[in-house]
């Protein structure tokens, strides 16, 4: 009875998020509640919401923090010098264009937000583009391969952010094992960017190239760099290094790296307060889901629904084949990531696969690690928001897009799946 209703709650909070009769909030929210109160659990709901809210809150808190941050990083134009050197050092040659294309939507992602790094990449590569006659779906193909690798894998980005919140896991641990995967896509990701480049070079008027690499030779900066911008590189690169290290919790850095950037970007009371609530517009309706998906796994945690939907599971999956369920989640994970939104796939599917891989001593921290991995199908797929935005900067439809980009796209998603295999941040044995 409990797994039956399990399912109905799932089926129930992905019907209203995927036709869009509520917000991911509000289903997140009322679907267990009701559910559990038709079980008989009414007395005890206040209980569940509060155990659940206990174990998101470390995630909430590095969210909220993680978001400010790279929000002043950004304000403070943090990438400028490195994207001027870039188009400098490509000398017209779309090869290295696209490989500097690359280098930056890699870094801009580190924000978490995919419409700001979007607009970051296409306002400092897109007229070079246009002006070479570079296929525009190639920024979009790279910048979306980018920011499903470097979003979708750190804590603060929110599909890895929803992973960790619904299974209760401990950030630093997650992160630490995706590290190598992650810069290994990285690369690879570069490599697909000089093999679209490589391409384009017979559509390069050599007249126009000539020109356009006088006029780079000769591009100032738009600002001298000032102390603010050295510090800020400091500060940035300490913490990540910090961050690698295992120093401190990652809600500690960031938060303590947010405090320094707000006291030495925007030194008055005044502005200080202006800045927070800018960029709090990003991080709160995130942060809002985690505390949600907390409210959500409590109840279906505590009422043993969870546990029951996953036992029904497993009698379909034979005891030879358990160990492979990281490595089934990741595959599956790629088409239904491009189809589905995140709230549905990391509250709905990935929960009932991390209770299911438990019960083969596999631990929920690799569920989370595999499920992540998808990101960069669903930064094709429609359900991503920011992909409309992107398609606007470049003027193109989404069928001539994904014509385009998915054998890329998927190639490169493979590949995760491999790097994430070979250095142990999922296992097959």
């Amino acid at each position: 009875m409990l797994s039956i209703l399990g399912f109905l709650t799932l089926g129930t909070f992905m019907l209203l998020v995927l036709r869009k009769y509520a917000t991911a909030f509000v289903a997140i929210m009322i679907t267990p509640i009701a559910f559990a109160v038709a079980a008989g659990f009414g007395a005890d709901i206040g209980d569940m919401m509060l155990s659940g809210l206990e174990t998101v809150a470390p995630t909430a808190i590095l969210l909220l923090f993680a978001v400010l941050y790279f929000g002043i990083m950004m304000d403070a134009r943090l990438f400028d010098p490195i994207a001027t050197l870039i188009i400098k050092l490509s000398k017209g040659d779309p090869a290295r264009i696209c490989v500097g294309t690359a280098v930056l939507a890699l870094l801009v992602a580190l924000d978490g937000d995919g419409t700001t790094s979007y607009m970051i990449i296409c306002s400092a590569f897109l007229p070079i583009y246009r002006r070479l006659n570079i296929n525009p779906l190639v920024i979009a193909a790279i910048a979306t391969m980018a920011l499903g690798t470097i979003s979708g894998t750190t804590p603060w980005g929110g599909a890895a952010t929803r992973g960790i919140s619904v299974l209760h896991l401990d950030a630093t641990d997650y992160f630490l094992h995706m590290i190598p995967p992650m810069v290994l896509t990285s690369a690879f990701i570069m490599g697909i960017a000089y093999v679209l480049g490589r391409r384009q070079r017979k559509r390069q008027d050599p007249a126009a190239v000539e020109e356009l690499t006088a006029e780079l030779a000769q591009r100032e900066p738009s600002h001298a760099p000032g102390w603010r911008l050295w510090f800020n590189a400091g500060l940035t690169v300490l913490l990540l290094v910090l961050l690698i290290m295992g120093a401190a919790p990652l809600e500690a850095l960031f938060m303590g790296a947010f405090v320094i950037a707000l006291i030495v970007n925007h030194p008055r009371l005044a502005e200080q307060g202006e800045v927070i609530r800018g960029h709090a517009a990003n991080a709160v309706p995130v942060v809002m889901l985690v505390l949600g998906a907390g409210i959500f796994t409590g109840i279906m945690t505590d009422t043993g629904m969870t546990e029951a939907m996953a036992t029904s599971l497993l009698a379909v999956v034979p005891e030879s084949l358990g160990h492979l369920i990281p490595l089934f989640t990741a595959l599956i994970g790629l088409p239904l990531s491009f189809f589905m939104s995140n709230d549905a796939y990391f509250f709905g599917v990935l929960p009932v696969l991390a209770e299911s891989a438990g019960q083969f001593g596999i631990a929920p921290t690799e569920i989370a690690r595999a499920g992540a991995i998808g990101q960069m199908m669903h930064s094709i797929g429609p359900a991503s928001a920011p992909l409309w935005v992107l398609l606007g900067l470049i003027k193109r439809e989404l069928g001539e897009f994904q014509r385009f980009a998915l054998l890329w796209v998927l190639l490169a998603s493979l590949a995760y799946i491999a790097f994430a295999v070979v250095t142990g941040a999922i296992s097959v044995a």
